[in-house]
């Protein structure tokens, strides 16, 4: 039955190649590594992506208040530190635009290894900087790099992966982005020591370029995802691979190999019957929910950043410089204490994310960030010596409040929810918003502080408060659930939130149903 459903032109191809592959197990073309060894493999390479996103995050600001580097600048403005900040989050969005238009067509290993290549062009660039405008294009361009990187690193992951340890997985590049931050302020201070030599603040920028080479050397051994390929026609290599990915000499009749090569080909079933899907297609909603699976995606992109976190990450050292008095020194030390903090606070969603679910923890967390940034506006503005040390406390818990369920939840969701002809694009226009997002608030940040003073945590604590009702009202759980089950939640012509007591589950009443956890 499942054989008339697919266009004559493509039928015969496709399903030849399945059942030629009925009786055989995995070629040995697609290399050495197998089960648990090559999903770690995957995991590891996804994950020192990540760990380069958060590494990036955090490097400016662990070396723009050293003397070599205001030396070597022209001791830069309030205004021209936002731009040297926020112009790699624009060269990021750009990068976004490029995954929308072209990941589909190079694959995400492809997309992956361009990203690269363009990183390692701007890192050499920013290292050998001497005129701000210099490091204004190359920062532009390692961005650039890195947004290519950070809409096809978490698709290639999803579509490598089973439902049940997705979201684990997902969380240890979360908490590899965290690790990231204190990685990059303690290279700042170590290098610190060779002020006022260039060489402080040079090194630190260099270091992006070992995360580079280990992805580039990783990437040409492991497989492309395999959801990709059997979009691309491309079935008996995605079989195989998925054969590989469920442990060594597994054939391709193992239940579990025949559970998602039907999974997948209902899929593409779909999507040979629709056509290909154009760039239009996801701006519209039609049966699918396109335009409503693309805003909800980018909901957790944007919640992200507009929930304050890098009006703080992006200048930690140099707030608790200016805020209360510190040393450079001693705020680096600080910085990097509460990032190492940050890292392992995040480590802990991996335990319970898919019993609690993404919604609970989404909303938890968005609480938790209001409360912690209405006190740390009471803090400075109560200006003691008392609550500037209280500033710095409720600072670290805001960065704990996040990791537990912002951070998470906002690179999986996307993937998670959108359909497989569109979802590169769609993850690609969600990573955009997270991009713009970010440079509006890190350019306006230096300014803002000038300004407002306390009274711009005010109003990171509001757009936190927003969070918990948007979320509650319109956020489909995804925790247990296969990605193409998600199809059939937003393919019901009733789609709607309902509640349940397990995640992943269809209430008995409303089969198909979007259900989430309360």
């Amino acid at each position: 039955m499942l054989n008339n459903l697919w266009p004559s032109s493509a039928s015969s191809s496709k399903y030849t190649q399945l059942s030629d592959l009925e009786h055989s197990s995995v070629s040995p073309s697609y290399g050495l590594l197998t089960g648990s060894t090559l999903r770690g493999a995957i995991a590891a390479v996804c994950g020192t992506a990540f760990l380069l996103f958060g590494y990036d995050q955090g490097v400016l600001g662990a070396v723009i208040g050293l003397r070599s580097f205001r030396a070597d600048f022209d001791n830069p403005s309030a205004k021209l530190e936002g731009i040297i900040a926020a112009i790699y989050d624009i060269g990021c969005f750009i990068g976004a635009i490029v995954a929308f238009l072209t990941a589909d067509r190079y694959g995400r290993k492809g997309s992956i290894k361009w990203g690269c290549w363009i990183m390692v062009v701007g890192t050499v660039l920013q290292t050998s900087a001497t005129e701000s405008v210099q490091l204004i294009i190359a920062r532009t361009l390692t961005g650039v790099g890195n947004g290519i990187n950070t809409v096809n690193v978490p698709v290639w992951q999803a579509e490598s992966f089973k439902s049940h340890n997705r979201g684990a997985l997902l969380i240890i590049q979360s908490a590899l982005i965290a690790f990231g931050h204190p990685l990059s302020t303690f290279m700042g201070l170590a290098s610190s020591q060779a002020e006022p030599s260039s060489f402080a603040w040079r090194w630190p920028i260099a270091f992006q370029g070992v995360f580079l080479v280990i992805i580039l050397i990783a990437l040409p051994i492991l497989p492309e995802s395999p959801r990709w390929l059997a979009q691309h026609d491309r079935l008996e290599e995605a079989v195989e691979i998925f054969a590989r990915l469920e442990g060594r000499d597994v054939s391709i009749e193992h239940p579990s190999v025949v559970r998602q090569r039907d999974e997948v080909k209902a899929s593409v079933q779909q999507e040979l019957l629709l056509g290909s899907a154009s760039w239009g297609e996801v701006f519209t909603e039609g049966r699918n929910r396109n335009i409503s699976r693309v805003l909800l995606g980018a909901g957790p992109y944007m919640m992200n950043q507009w929930c304050g976190i890098n009006s703080l990450a992006y200048f930690l050292p140099i707030t608790f410089e200016r805020n209360i008095g510190l040393s450079t020194q001693l705020s680096l030390i600080i910085s990097g204490v509460l990032g190492f903090q940050y890292f392992l606070i995040s480590w802990l969603p991996y335990f319970f994310i898919e019993h609690f679910g993404r919604r609970k923890m989404l909303m938890s967390s968005a609480a938790a960030c209001c409360f912690c940034m209405i006190m740390i506006s009471s803090m400075l503005a109560l200006d003691t010596t008392t609550s500037q040390w209280a500033f710095v406390a409720f600072t670290f818990l805001f960065f704990d409040a996040f990791s537990l369920g912002i951070l998470p939840v906002s690179w999986m969701y996307a993937s998670e929810i959108m359909p497989l002809r569109t979802r590169n694009k769609g993850v690609a226009l969600g990573a955009a918003s997270h991009w713009l997002s970010n440079f509006v608030v890190v350019y306006i940040t230096p300014q803002a502080i000038q300004g407002l003073g306390y009274r711009l945590y005010l109003i990171w604590a509001a757009l936190n408060a927003t969070f918990v009702p948007i979320t509650w009202l319109f956020y489909p759980e995804t925790a247990r659930r296969s990605l193409e089950d998600m199809d059939a939640v937003f393919l019901n012509e009733s789609f709607g939130v309902t509640k349940t007591r397990e995640p992943g589950t269809r209430t008995h009443a409303e089969p198909h149903v979007a259900t989430a956890t309360d």
